[in-house]
């Protein structure tokens, strides 16, 4: 496969030369667009302070590239002259490919260069063994890529979503003894990019989620927020100063191992995704005789279920406003994001409870967040997985400015 039709960061881009600013400038483009929608060049150049001389000639040589497209002339009412032509991302511009290996289960997708998704492929099972999850991905990645036909020549890469450490889960499901062990010796990246041949992003999954949400959701208004995601285990993402902030090892965000006080002396303290994860509310169901299933989804909220629903919002959304009073006395946040794959009935409701206990708190000497709900749901671990490459790609990036150490 030939390369995506990208300008590369060069690892050896010296200061502010002719090529890297360039390529900062060609980024910064797509990135307003990405974020705004279509727009005519002047806008591009009030909101990017960059002349319309330069604009000009970035959207011409991206246009020529086959990155963006011009759309039909539009004319402002109540404005003389001539029409503005909309310029906007090329769906066909560019590809890539998201995956998402998770507790529960496996999901491939590919998306194009306007972050529409073109494919997807799930796999459902108990838990993750890697002896049958990677020929089960490798066929899907395989049927993925074929499925683009000619467009395959265009990936930019593969983006992984994964849990930092998946041998760590043993203890919560019903494995058999070391069927998880075998993760401790495997590296994600390397496997997929022998099966692929693809270059392979990697992100914690809640990280990827915050990516998509960043990117295509409620990022797109905001500069600084903790996100949260409602999974089989509750987690997060951070955002500062509209970046994705992974950390020095990936893990920033993970509110769900904030600790939890309130056990009995000489007991170890529990974290919040004891308490608010959906696996405690599928335990209640399979207790209950009813499918563990219907926690992710409307049935959650169906009579038959809804006093079982109502017990774990009592002890989750208290749990989820302790985290986040903690999160906003340490980050100052503007706003809260929460996502999540279950219900969108089910997530307003534990979104509305989180406010309120929120409001037990004495918030005097911090700001309390407000809290937003995510746009994304149940596919913003992949979708976030699919967005990695297209920001190594395409993103701006300052580090085109900066002089490497000498080696």
């Amino acid at each position: 496969m030939s390369e995506p039709p990208a300008r590369k960061a060069s690892a050896h881009s010296v200061g502010s030369n002719q090529l890297g600013m360039r390529q900062f400038n060609e980024r910064i483009v797509l990135q307003t667009i990405r974020l705004h929608g279509a727009l005519p060049k002047a806008d591009i150049a009030r909101m990017t302070r960059l002349s319309m001389q330069t604009v000009s000639l970035i959207v011409d040589h991206l246009i020529e590239d086959g990155l963006l497209a011009k759309e039909p002339r539009s004319r402002v009412r109540g404005r003389i002259g001539q029409p503005s032509v909309p310029i906007s991302l090329r769906a066909d511009g560019a590809f890539s490919i998201g995956v998402k290996v998770g507790r529960r289960s496996l999901d491939v997708l590919s998306m194009d260069f306007a972050g529409n998704v073109r494919t997807r492929e799930t796999l459902a099972y108990p838990y993750p063994d890697p002896q049958t999850l990677f020929p089960a991905l490798e066929e899907r990645l395989a049927r993925t890529i074929g499925a683009l036909g000619d467009g395959a020549r265009k990936i930019a890469g593969v983006g992984v979503a994964a849990p930092l450490w998946l041998s760590g889960w043993r203890d919560f499901f019903d494995t058999p003894p070391d069927a998880l062990a075998a993760w401790d010796d495997i590296d994600i990246r390397e496997r997929i990019e022998a099966m692929s041949a693809l270059p392979v992003e990697f992100a914690k999954d809640t990280t990827a989620a915050c990516a998509a949400e960043l990117v295509m959701g409620q990022g797109r208004g905001l500069r600084n927020f903790l996100y949260v995601f409602i999974g089989t285990f509750i987690g997060g993402g951070l955002v500062i100063d509209g970046r994705l902030h992974a950390g020095p090892s990936g893990n920033a965000g993970a509110i769900g191992s904030l600790p939890l006080m309130g056990r009995g002396k000489g007991q170890r303290a529990g974290q919040l995704l004891d308490t608010a994860s959906v696996y405690v509310l599928e335990k209640a169901f399979a207790a209950a005789g009813a499918p563990a299933a219907a926690a992710h989804d409307e049935r959650a909220m169906s009579p038959a279920l809804r006093a079982l629903s109502d017990a774990w919002m009592r002890q989750t959304c208290p749990a989820i406003a302790t985290g986040i009073a903690s999160s906003a006395a340490l980050l100052d946040l503007e706003a809260v994001v929460i996502d999540g794959e279950i219900d969108r009935t089910l997530l307003r409701e534990v979104i509305r409870r989180t406010g309120d206990a929120l409001a037990d708190f004495d918030w005097q000497g911090m700001t309390r967040p407000r809290l937003v709900e995510g746009q994304i749901g149940p596919d913003a671990r992949a979708m976030g997985g699919a967005i990695l490459p297209l920001y190594a790609h395409f993103a701006p990036k300052h580090e085109l400015f900066l002089k490497p150490l000498e080696a």
